[in-house]
């Protein structure tokens, strides 16, 4: 099942987003901006999930496109979020303009696939992020590498996150506890 998050906005791109949407992307691009003040990262390691230039999509615009043509339910936005979380804990990998877009799409496909009962392919979800399916191939066997497969998210922890995009105060009308009835987590 999916997050009720019935209050929605129009997106950059035009399509209907709820408001859980351009939270998050706030919060990757306020990353972003940190990590640019505090300049280049100390190891000089492009990593597979470094793009050679800035993609021409921002931040917002991509997550827009992602969900329009992603088909996951709304939960999954959190737990991808929580996934980048705990990727750039375990790697030390700061975010930037060039690697977020292909984080993004990997975290989002590899939550869809363990929360939602039906998902999309690769394939599917490399024409949404706009690389090749051998990248997005490549992009998810680094990520779940990274992560140790620890996939499972807790429902304290999604609690947690949802209260974090709460207090971003777009979407601070919602009460956690209506966020939390309709979400329904794998056993594991």
């Amino acid at each position: 099942m999916a997050i009720a998050w019935e209050e929605s906005e129009k997106g950059n791109s035009g399509t209907i987003t709820p408001k859980l949407v351009p939270v998050i992307a706030s919060l990757l691009d306020k990353s972003i901006q940190r990590n640019e003040i505090l300049g280049a990262p100390k190891r000089d390691v492009v990593t597979v999930f470094d793009g050679s230039k800035a993609p021409t999509m921002n931040v917002r615009q991509y997550i827009e496109r992602i969900y329009k043509y992603a088909r996951c339910s709304k939960s999954c936005y959190v737990v991808a979020y929580i996934y980048i979380d705990r990727f750039i804990q375990a790697t030390g990998l700061r975010l930037t303009c060039l690697n977020v877009h292909r984080l993004l799409i990997t975290s989002l496909m590899v939550a869809t696939k363990f929360m939602d009962d039906e998902c999309c392919n690769n394939e599917y979800y490399a024409k949404v992020g706009g690389v090749s399916t051998a990248e997005m191939n490549k992009l998810e066997m680094e990520f779940l590498f990274s992560l140790d497969f620890r996939l499972n998210v807790t429902v304290e922890l999604y609690a947690k996150y949802c209260r974090q995009l709460e207090r971003e105060g777009v979407v601070g009308q919602l009460k956690s506890s209506r966020l939390m009835s309709s979400v329904r987590f794998p056993l594991g």
